[in-house]
């Protein structure tokens, strides 16, 4: 959302529409009610805190709120993130806080907060497959590497393939209960 965020509105130029972070907030929550959504991937802009705060009120219990660009795998930002009751899952870039140590931190510290961690692969991505060890050695809640369409994101998949033949009856799918957020689950 923070592209068509613009001196404190959301601008959907394409739809001739302008939103206040409260209506946004509304306007997200209205798709959630009418369409089977089960995560919100960035649904307000990195420096809308107050529009973090309301959307996640409306739909933190119902849904998946991913902080991207607002948490940037740091744990400085998801602590005052989680102080503030804002979002309740982060996107973690393996390469985007700097060190492996501080990646594990954010890690842990989400899962502490009972926010899910969401392990993603970049754009430009390369057929190193280190995230997938990642998400299985943290217990990470999921992984975010897209479909099977490139070899970069087939070598991720072969990977767990290959950690769960590994761990055999040891290996736990989460399945739904991955989405705790999710009506019903």
């Amino acid at each position: 959302s923070s592209e068509f965020y613009k001196d404190g509105k959301y601008v959907l130029a394409s739809e001739n529409k302008e939103f206040s972070s409260a209506e946004f907030s509304d306007y997200l929550a209205a798709w959630v009610d009418k369409y089977p959504i089960i995560t919100v991937e960035d649904g307000m802009a990195e420096d809308d805190w107050d529009g973090w705060k309301l959307l996640t009120e409306k739909l933190g219990n119902k849904v998946q709120l991913v902080g991207d660009d607002l948490f940037v795998t740091n744990p400085a930002i998801l602590q005052e993130g989680i102080d503030k009751g804002i979002a309740n899952s982060i996107l973690i870039k393996v390469n985007q806080i700097g060190t492996l140590t501080e990646t594990l931190e954010a890690i842990k510290l989400a899962t502490g907060a009972g926010y899910s961690s969401i392990v993603s692969h970049r754009s430009g991505e390369t057929e190193d497959v280190v995230i997938a060890d990642i998400v299985v050695g943290t217990a990470a809640t999921q992984i975010k590497t897209g479909s099977l369409s490139r070899s970069d994101r087939v070598a991720k998949y072969n990977r767990l393939m290959r950690i769960e033949d590994q761990l055999r009856d040891h290996a736990r799918y989460a399945g739904r209960a991955a989405f705790k957020h999710l009506q019903g689950a």
